[in-house]
């Protein structure tokens, strides 16, 4: 069940993620654009890509190991939590934003086609006593729950 897909604002310059080596965890996300980012500052990649996935599985984003210890990048949240009912959702279609913060004192470039995050599915459990789960529809991305 689980799969990527390219959202409708796709270009070809997108590519579905994939993982490096038949033994790896994680599927690796290209960035469709360029983009410099400045020591101390932050840039987004929107990705085109979006994960179906079962209703207890959570697609989870890291950084690649080679950013941090090569170019000083890292993501600015430090780790996506990407839910199943973010696909497709009504505001973005559910596509899978990439914040990256520079923390080195030079300006960094991403080029097309550079891996800049690796994804990780993962089933997880939630708790008997769950009734107060909001039950309302998922709308947006970054930070769109509890605002």
């Amino acid at each position: 069940m689980r799969r990527f897909e390219k959202c409708t604002t796709a270009t070809e310059t997108t590519r579905l993620p994939q993982r490096s080596t038949e033994q790896a965890a994680g599927y690796d996300f290209y960035s469709p654009v360029s983009i410099t980012i400045g020591p101390k500052q932050w840039g987004m990649v929107r990705t085109h890509i979006k994960a179906k996935m079962a209703a207890d599985d959570v697609l989870m984003i890291f950084p690649r190991s080679s950013m941090g210890c090569k170019k000083h990048l890292m993501l600015s949240n430090t780790v996506g939590i990407i839910d199943s009912d973010y696909y497709n959702n009504q505001d973005n279609e559910g596509n899978i934003i990439i914040a990256i913060y520079n923390y080195g004192d030079r300006a960094q470039h991403i080029d097309v086609g550079d891996k800049v995050a690796q994804g990780i599915f993962l089933k997880f459990g939630i708790t008997a006593d769950d009734a107060t789960a909001a039950k309302e529809e998922r709308r947006g991305g970054i930070g769109s729950t509890g605002e």
